[in-house]
This record gives C-alpha cells, sequence and structure tokens, in this order.
C-alpha cells in the first residue's frame, strides 16, 4: 500500500491492552488510568481477522504492544494466530521484560521473532523511582530467557530526557555492549504539544519514512501517533477503515489530544 505521499504502508503495531503492571513517570499518572471495559477491547478474533485484511493490502510487519501485552490474558495463542498468517515476515513485540521470564520459550514456539524491551537505566534505585516501584531483576531476567529462547535480536528501548549522554543513558549502553544486545535511544515525547524527534537507532519518528498504522485494544486504527484521526475498525469494517487510514495518513505528525502512549503503544 501506498499512502499519497509515496510511502510504502506495510507495518502493524498493534496494542492489545490498555493495562500494564508498572506506572512509569513519563507514561502514567500514578493514580493510573480509567481503563477501558472487557466487552470494548478487541478480541483474538477481531484482531487476527483485521491484521489477515491488513496483510492483504501489503502489511508484512506486525509489532505487538500495550499497555504491557504480557498481561493480556492468553497473549499466547494470539501469538500463535497471528504467527499462523501467511505474509508476515516479521513479527515481534514491545514489553517491559517484567514477565518475560514466564512466556519467553512460550513466545518463541508460537511463532514470535523477537522482542523490544524497555529499560531506561541499569542501576536499581533509579528503575524503581521511573516505573513507581518496578524490580529492576524482573527484566535482567526476561532478557537472559529472551536470548536463551532465540527471541533474537532483542532490542533495548531507552527512554531518553535530551540526550545519549545521559548517566542512565551510558550506563545502558555498556550494559548492551557487554551483553550483545541492540539499544535504541527515544526521546520523551509530548502527545498534545506534538514534541517528537526521530529515534536514535531505529526509524519511528522520521515523518518521511513512516510506514506504520496503529490499531488501539479498543479498535482505533490510526495512522499517525502524533495525529487525532481514528477510523474504527468496528464501525467501519476492516478494508474500508485500512483504505482511509492510508487515504488520509498525514504527511507529518503534528498534535494528540485524545490519546494516551499507554493505550496507543508508542
Amino acid at each position: 500500500m501506498f499512502d499519497r505521499f509515496d510511502r510504502s504502508i506495510d507495518y502493524l503495531r498493534i496494542s492489545v491492552t490498555d493495562r500494564c503492571n508498572l506506572r512509569c513517570r513519563y507514561c502514567m499518572p500514578e493514580e493510573g488510568i480509567r481503563l477501558l471495559r472487557h466487552e470494548d477491547i478487541l478480541s483474538f478474533d477481531e484482531i487476527t481477522g483485521f491484521t489477515r485484511a491488513s496483510v492483504k493490502h501489503g502489511i508484512n510487519k506486525v509489532r505487538i504492544t500495550g499497555g504491557e501485552p504480557l498481561v493480556r490474558k492468553g497473549i499466547v495463542t494470539l501469538v500463535k494466530m497471528l504467527a499462523d498468517i501467511k505474509g508476515i515476515n516479521d513479527l515481534s513485540m514491545t514489553t517491559n521484560g517484567i514477565l518475560l521470564k514466564d512466556f519467553a520459550g512460550d513466545l518463541k514456539n508460537a511463532g514470535l521473532h523477537r522482542v523490544n524491551i524497555s529499560l531506561d537505566t541499569t542501576d536499581p534505585e533509579r528503575f524503581a523511582y521511573i516505573t513507581r516501584g518496578g524490580n529492576i531483576n524482573d527484566v535482567l531476567e526476561g532478557i537472559i530467557a529472551a536470548k536463551k529462547a532465540g527471541l533474537v535480536p532483542v532490542k533495548i528501548n531507552c527512554v531518553i530526557e535530551k540526550s545519549r549522554d545521559e548517566e542512565d543513558a551510558r550506563l545502558i549502553a555498556d550494559f548492551c555492549l557487554r551483553n550483545d544486545l541492540d539499544i535504541r535511544y527515544i526521546h520523551q515525547m509530548d502527545l498534545v504539544n506534538g514534541h517528537f524527534s526521530a529515534v536514535d537507532g531505529g526509524t519511528g519518528g522520521n515523518c518521511p519514512l513512516c510506514n506504520r498504522l496503529r490499531l488501539t485494544a479498543n479498535g482505533k486504527l490510526r495512522p499517525c501517533l502524533f495525529n487525532d484521526l481514528v477510523f474504527d475498525i468496528r464501525e467501519l469494517g476492516y478494508e474500508e477503515a485500512i483504505m482511509k487510514a492510508v487515504e488520509l495518513k498525514p504527511e507529518c505528525g503534528s498534535n494528540n489530544v485524545t490519546g494516551k502512549f499507554y493505550n496507543i503503544g508508542g
């Protein structure tokens, strides 16, 4: 699929839940969020059906996100359902890693190719502060389990305030070098005010190269993270939602006052 700016749209990011087992300061308020009703969240059959329709139109890369996708009950089953769709060349997941040690082997066996793991520091106290109580040892065990299971390359997503020269970012760089991990630096973003930049080490945030559509857990298809344009796949149907999202995908991000990172998937 090509949009009106001649960008090839071949990447679908699927948020499977708005729930998370951490409360990272740059992502969620301390008091938590107003959660979606269970009946509003897409079923596995709906997610799979929409993905299959997207693949028919040229999608070949799929990433599962959240919230935290591993808190979605039956997530391994969903991975298997998606992996069985012919035409997906790259099936990955972004996770905070807290539960990964328990799921890595099953995810690999179900057909997941690789994982991105969010980790902003290797200092246990700083990690607990940033995540409001998370235990970094759970993430470290998850990284080991992912490598052992073959979910490679394991990529680390490190959120930075200004540059990769920050102390926490330097700690992450050293950790990745010692453990044969790829690293991506993601600048803190502001949806409402439209503050975003290209990912250092990745392709996200680079509007001229954007090849993505984003499906939220409650069935809203977003052609751009930094835009309020949404298409309801239940109301419009899969085909029409896909066509409209691609046709009206904006040339560049602006701002987003209706969504949050935790319910779009970043």
